[in-house]
């Protein structure tokens, strides 16, 4: 897989590179890129989502595939010199900064000597905490959580947050002391201290129910460290267990909304993924919940205990009375 911190400077030498090689094939700019055509197609399939506000048909970077060539037929203006906005050029140095305080990063110096001419010509401008790791997908409630994060982070306030957490099925409230803005792969996170935990943790934007900026300040204790983020969002844990699911296409959601590795396009649009979980329960209610457009493959006994509950609910469903008229 390709981690964040190799696929951004990737994606923004994409469009140059492609505008200066008009069809060349897909193998062959995946070996110049260093991927394979597989991760290069998934690098093309979310440059179709980027471009510039409106985000309408006419503002994002569009291609097309001619066989296994490909051309791009609309760049968003990546072809102009850049200029940018005070917003704009504080919004790079936020990413900027983050990227040069990001492991694995190759050449440390280069970014830096990029945020110091940044920063004259914006004025030695001092944003709040963002990293950036790709085009954002959300929803309007979404975009609303994300301006009160960075607005308690801008204004150093602590902020109290209903929470669901997928891997648990359950929704709890804490009182969280945010420290940075994070937008991995498409998926926005407010990383906090969690005072219910006494741990830093990362909170998906999406997944906020409901958020109240409070009046006392945010003040994570100084042995609060932000995560390593450099092979990505989510570490295996030695309390989880993992399974390998076959999604129908009505069910490739999972594959997004869930942390997941996927492993294999099969014929028909289906999709087989490796799953880490915790909790046997919550995972048998998952696969209950899509209706039969999931197939578990390993491990045997979750297998067996979704037959068992499947089952067991149709059976109760045989002595259900009869709602039709006779």
């Amino acid at each position: 897989m390709s981690g964040s911190t190799d696929r951004m400077p990737r994606l923004l030498a994409l469009v140059p590179y492609l505008l200066a090689r008009p069809g060349v094939r897909v193998d062959d700019a995946a070996h110049d890129f260093d991927v394979t055509p597989k991760q290069l197609r998934k690098d093309l399939e979310l440059l179709w989502m980027c471009g510039l506000p409106g985000y309408g048909p006419g503002d994002l970077i569009d291609l097309s595939f001619e066989g296994d060539t490909i051309v791009v037929t609309h760049d968003a203006g990546m072809n102009r010199p850049l200029r940018l906005t005070g917003g704009e050029a504080t919004a790079l140095l936020v990413a900027l900064r983050a990227l040069a305080e990001t492991p694995g990063v190759l050449d440390g110096d280069a970014v830096r000597r990029s945020i110091a001419k940044i920063e004259s010509a914006a004025g030695q401008a001092q944003p709040a905490g963002v990293v950036v790791g790709g085009g954002v997908r959300e929803g309007k409630k979404t975009a609303r959580t994300r301006e009160e994060v960075a607005r308690a982070l801008q204004d150093r306030r602590a902020v109290r947050i209903r929470y669901y957490t997928a891997s648990k099925d359950q929704i709890t409230e804490r009182t969280v002391d945010p420290m940075r803005l994070l937008i991995v792969q498409a998926v926005g996170y407010l990383e906090a201290w969690c005072r219910r935990a006494e741990g830093v943790r990362l909170f998906r934007l999406d997944r906020i129910d409901d958020l109240a900026i409070l009046d006392e300040p945010s003040r994570p204790p100084a042995h609060a460290h932000p995560t390593d983020i450099s092979e990505g969002v989510f570490r295996e844990r030695p309390d989880q267990r993992e399974a390998v699911l076959v999604l129908d296409p009505d069910a490739r959601w999972v594959a997004e909304y869930y942390p997941c590795e996927e492993l294999d396009e099969l014929d028909g649009g289906r999709l087989r993924i490796r799953m880490r979980y915790a909790d046997q329960s919550w995972m048998v209610r998952l696969v209950l919940g899509l209706g039969g457009e999931a197939l578990v493959e390993s491990p045997a006994d979750l297998a067996s205990d979704v037959g068992r509950r499947a089952a067991d609910a149709v059976a109760r469903a045989r002595h259900l009375p009869s709602t039709c008229d006779h």
